[in-house]
Formats: C-alpha cells, sequence, structure tokens
C-alpha cells in the first residue's frame, strides 16, 4: 500500500506527507500521525521450534485501529484559494504568497494556501523550501495591515471614536532623531480617514498616547505574540516583545508595522476577533461538531464600530477600492511593508504587499489575509496587488457557502434581476 492524496500540490501544505513506513513527517500526517495509524495490540502465545504460533494463549492488550481524521477545510474554497494565489504570485512574478479563510463564527479553516506548492505524490518535489507551510510558519512585519488594532486599543480607552479630528499635518511627525511619513499632507483628518487613507502620523500619534501596557495587551488580546491553537507543526507565534522594553519611537513605527511579526494565520484570527465582535476563538484544522465559546476580549460595541470605520478602505476614498465584492460590503485594510534587508535596516525595493478583511460587513461570516512577498510585476501597494485576490476568492467563496449579499442598493440591476427571479 502506498499513500495517495487526490487534490495532490492543492493541500499539499495542509496535509504533508509521510515517510516509506507511513509514519507522518510534515502537515496533519505529522501532527496526527498516532491519531491515524492506531496502537498495535499485544498477545502471549505458544510457539513450536519453528517459531510458528500453535496456540493464542493470553490477551494483553488489545489494538486500537486508526480512527479517520476529517478537516475543516471546505476543498471547494482550497481549490479557488489556490488558483486565484497562483495566478496572482504569477502575475506580479512575486517570490511567494500565502492565503488563509477562516469561519469568523468557529476559528475553522476553511482554506490554507501557499506558493510556491510541491505535490506530495511526487517525492522528487520533497524539498523545505517547497513543502514549508509558510502560512503558519513563516512571519513577517505586517504593514498598515496592523493598523486596525491600534485603532481598537485607542478607541477602548474611550479617548478616539470614529469621528475624533486627528492633526496629521504637515504630513510628517518628529520622533526622537526620527521622522514618520505620510505620503501626501492629509491635514486635520478624523479616525476612520485616518484608516481609509492609511495615514502613518494619525495611527502613530493614537499609538503614542497609549500607554506602552495598553498598547501590548491590545495586540496580546488579538492574538499577536501567541499561536493560534491549530496545533499544526513548527507553527510560529510570531514576534510581539515586552512592552517594558519599548521606546516611543518604537512605538510609533509599531502602530504601522514595524518592529512586531505575525504570521498569516495568526493576522486572519486577529481579523476575525474583530469580525466576531471581541470573541477570540481558537483556530481548528479539524472539522468541529460545534462552535466553541471563545474568549470574549473585547468591547463588542468597539469592534462593531471599527469594522464599519474599515468599510472605508474600500471606498472610492480609500486605499482597497479593488478589494471589493459586488453585492457584499467589505471591511479590511491594505498593508504595504519594505523587507528587512540581510546588511541591516530596511530594503527600498523589496515589500510584502498585504489585505485582511472580513465579509460581509453586516455580519461578518469570514475573514482573510492575502500576503504576496516580494511582487516585481511592476505594482507593488497591498491595494493593488493583494485586494484583488482577497475579492476573488471571496466572491466564489460566498458564493459557494450560500451567504446571502448585503448590499444589494450597489449591484447591477441586470445582476439583481437575475438573482430574484431565477426563471
Amino acid at each position: 500500500y502506498r499513500r495517495y492524496y487526490p487534490a495532490g500540490e492543492v493541500t499539499g501544505h495542509l496535509l504533508g506527507f509521510t515517510n516509506v513506513d507511513d509514519v507522518g513527517q510534515e502537515g496533519l500526517e505529522l501532527a496526527y500521525d498516532q491519531w491515524l495509524g492506531g496502537e498495535p495490540g499485544e498477545k502471549r502465545v505458544m510457539r513450536d521450534s519453528l517459531g510458528r504460533t500453535i496456540e493464542d494463549i493470553e490477551r494483553i492488550r488489545a489494538p486500537r485501529p486508526g480512527k479517520d481524521l476529517y478537516t475543516s477545510i471546505d476543498l471547494r474554497v482550497q481549490y479557488l484559494a489556490y488558483r486565484e494565489l497562483k495566478a496572482a504570485v504569477q502575475a506580479n512574478n512575486a517570490r511567494s504568497g500565502s492565503v488563509v479563510v477562516l469561519d469568523i463564527a468557529t476559528g475553522e479553516v476553511l482554506a490554507m494556501v501557499n506558493q510556491p506548492a510541491f505535490n506530495p505524490n511526487d517525492r522528487e518535489q520533497y524539498a523545505a523550501s517547497r513543502y514549508r507551510n509558510r502560512a503558519t510558519n513563516d512571519f513577517f512585519e505586517p504593514g498598515s495591515s496592523i493598523k486596525p488594532f491600534v485603532v481598537a486599543a485607542g478607541m477602548g480607552t474611550g479617548r478616539y471614536h470614529p469621528d475624533t479630528l486627528i492633526d496629521t499635518g504637515p504630513g510628517m511627525l518628529r520622533v526622537g532623531i526620527k521622522t514618520v511619513k505620510d505620503k501626501h499632507n492629509l491635514g486635520t483628518i478624523d479616525v476612520t480617514t485616518v484608516l481609509a487613507k492609511s495615514s502613518n502620523v494619525g495611527v502613530a500619534k493614537i499609538a503614542l498616547s497609549l500607554k506602552p501596557q495598553d498598547m501590548w495587551s491590545a495586540f496580546d488580546q488579538f492574538g499577536f505574540g501567541r499561536v493560534t491553537g491549530s496545533g499544526f507543526p513548527g507553527e510560529s507565534a510570531g514576534i510581539l516583545t515586552s512592552a517594558d522594553h519599548w521606546r516611543p519611537i518604537g512605538q510609533a513605527t509599531m502602530s504601522y508595522g514595524y518592529g512586531l511579526s505575525v504570521t498569516p494565520l495568526q493576522l486572519t484570527q486577529a481579523y476575525a476577533v474583530l469580525g466576531a465582535g471581541g470573541v477570540r476563538r481558537p483556530v481548528s484544522l479539524r472539522k468541529l461538531d460545534a462552535p466553541p465559546e471563545g474568549e470574549s476580549v473585547f468591547d463588542q460595541k468597539v469592534m462593531h464600530e471599527l469594522v464599519t470605520m474599515m468599510e472605508a478602505v474600500t471606498s472610492d476614498a480609500g486605499t482597497a477600492r479593488r478589494a471589493r465584492v459586488m453585492g457584499y460590503r467589505v471591511a479590511g485594510k491594505t498593508g504595504t511593508a519594505w523587507k528587512a534587508s540581510e546588511t541591516g535596516g530596511y530594503s527600498t525595493n523589496k515589500y510584502m504587499a498585504v489585505f485582511g478583511g472580513v465579509v460581509p460587513a453586516s455580519n461578518p461570516r469570514l475573514a482573510a489575509v492575502v500576503v504576496i512577498d516580494e511582487p516585481t510585476g511592476g505594482a507593488y501597494y497591498g491595494g493593488e496587488v493583494a485586494a484583488p485576490v482577497f475579492s476573488s476568492v471571496m466572491s466564489g467563496a460566498l458564493r459557494l457557502l450560500a451567504i446571502p449579499p448585503d448590499d444589494l442598493q450597489r449591484m447591477p440591476a441586470t445582476t439583481l434581476a437575475q438573482a430574484q427571479d431565477p426563471w
């Protein structure tokens, strides 16, 4: 007998593979090796001089057969995410990429894909650079995709609201010997616009008004600096240093995604907390019989207000118009981060393009994060590279899961008519 994986490289990173003795080496094959393999039994027997068993004396331990493992993955959404990610990585001539889709109500992973991929049926492709699950094991600085969580920390103090005004002029902020800059001078804007326009100065001012421990505590509550609970082998907890070591410039740069690191799965879980009204649930790669209770980690009213504010990011005035999904309200945030240079500091021509969000915004059901590493096809902003992948994957997933639209007013009249009259 030999292991065969029908979905091939579409689920390769998730399932992993076994060695020639059927012992799990990577992925769920490794994590659930004993679950799948069972345990042999043991009995006392009488043998003849040739070693042949001639009589069973007693049974010492009964054998335990292996059990079936039902994953949380929806193979339809998995195929869709795989197709869209592969196309985006090729189109943008990117180094790698990841997409994670979570069910907000349960914490179940509906899709988890990476590029480059590998086919577990072909042992010639067994190279660590190909079979490593980047969605759980690789961490990166998230750039501006971290801003909603800084705003959440500020709103949690009661000092900030969606319409609270912040002076971001003249488009820069001096912190110690360094300067935080915006692409444009946005002047005095409200907190919603800080997210919509992705103002570094605005979010840095919010961060610097917080006690370091309060900001760290908010990050911790969203799941940064800790594993998600998926149980995937080698899962990284990312990097979130103790607030005792924070300096003002570090707190400022952390507010727009530098100085801390997250995994794609970890960031998706954090967006799921936003969509769940402040409830954090452990991530599950196994199909659950019932939703876990979860832990309430943030004020529900603040989370609902924040999700509504994040819809401005996908509006005409926002940075992620290409993340829209026809017929659905989308709440999310772009991120574009310089990558650390091997010689120290940051590279000025290597980027991570990120988009994370929840849909439908009126009653979030799905959370997803798209990460594209080193796009070199000309475009590199998260709103140009990662947001379209989010739109394509969510558009198909919402349809496949029969989640009703919540923005019929902006659907084209012909499409709406067809939806209302199937005949």
